[in-house]
């Protein structure tokens, strides 16, 4: 007879090291962007390098997208695998694809890649609320990882948001998104110290 699941880890308790380091990341990641942020008005937020390229405020709303949608699929997928008992204990045994793409939409890779159409910035993007909802949504990746805490990181998988040709373990999700954010806060620091930044 099958062992039931253990019950969905809860706020606090230890993680494991893999979960430890995101948690980590999600929350420095709020506190740079709270230090970036910090005295830039709307019109400062809003200002581009050149044509083609994102301000301060969009790159964070990507950012926000991105998360906000992997979320649903992640989260979906973590409550399935309580369902289904698929616990487990690392080291966990990750496929090639998703280390791939870990690798490709994190810090390390140089090349720049094209935003798919869902994760573009919103047209309608409203400056004021993308810091707030930059912050809730690390809040939501701390609980995400903390309810997964327990399962098989790998065994448990979630589709990609953008083709269903991508399903990739939760725990590789949870690497992706921090090495995204990574990346592209480099990207809003960069748009905060070019030469041409307008002066409050």
């Amino acid at each position: 007879m099958k062992a039931a699941p253990s019950a969905p880890a809860s706020p606090g308790r230890e993680l494991i090291p893999e979960l430890e380091a995101r948690r980590r990341e999600f929350r420095e990641a709020a506190e740079e962007v709270r230090g970036l942020y910090a005295g830039l008005t709307e019109t400062q937020l809003s200002w581009r390098p050149e044509p083609g390229r994102w301000s301060i405020a969009e790159c964070l709303d990507h950012l926000n997208v991105t998360g906000e949608e992997i979320l649903k699929f992640v989260n979906g997928a973590v409550e399935r695998g309580w369902a289904r008992g698929t616990t487990g204990s690392p080291p966990f045994r990750y496929g090639w694809l998703g280390d791939w793409f870990v690798r490709a939409i994190g810090p390390s890779n140089a090349r720049k890649m094209p935003a798919p159409r869902l994760y573009r910035p919103r047209e309608d993007l409203r400056v004021s609320a993308v810091l707030p909802e930059f912050l809730d949504l690390q809040e939501a990746l701390v609980a995400a990882l903390e309810r997964a805490n327990g399962l098989d990181l790998a065994r448990v998988r979630a589709r990609s948001p953008v083709t269903p040709l991508l399903r990739i373990g939760v725990g590789q999700w949870f690497s992706a998104v921090a090495g995204h954010q990574v990346r592209h806060l480099r990207q809003t620091r960069a748009v905060r110290e070019h030469p041409s930044f307008p002066h409050a």
